[in-house]
């Protein structure tokens, strides 16, 4: 039920990025989502790949520092509102969400996001009607 995400830790500064995109492009790793928060001396570059068990090889292999976690990805109607109605069932679980990111994939709204407490996110999933996307699906998309 869950994805697995990369999370790539990147100094503020040119070329850096470029070297990280480099490696997925020669590897030949498509990416699906990512999003970058940053601090004043760092980002983290957060990503869904096509590959991520390849792309995570291929980044430490190329001396990038790489993390690999689980992280949720459900499926929303692409309406005005769906995000609120998915993020209050899981407040009213009492489940907090960490961070998340969304993207358009195929007409639907994609919610990616993680917490500290993924069993009872899992429930909440179930329990609340939400469809879940799986690795295997996202990867079908690219």
């Amino acid at each position: 039920m869950t994805i697995n995400q990369l999370s790539i830790f990147i100094e503020n500064r040119s070329g850096t990025l470029i070297k990280v995109l480099n490696v997925l492009k020669q590897s030949g790793i498509q990416i699906i989502a990512s999003t970058i928060a940053d601090t004043a001396e760092y980002g983290i570059y957060r990503l869904i790949c096509s590959e991520p068990q390849r792309a995570f090889d291929e980044l430490k292999k190329a001396g990038v520092a790489v993390a690999q976690s689980e992280v949720f990805a459900i499926e929303l109607d692409n309406e005005p509102g769906r995000a609120a109605d998915a993020v209050e069932t899981f407040s009213k679980a009492g489940i907090s969400i960490t961070y998340m990111y969304s993207f358009l994939l195929g007409g639907k709204g994609i919610l990616i996001f993680r917490t500290d407490n993924a069993e009872q996110a899992r429930e909440t999933i179930i329990q609340g009607g939400l469809k879940y996307i799986a690795e295997e699906d996202l990867a079908k998309c690219v």
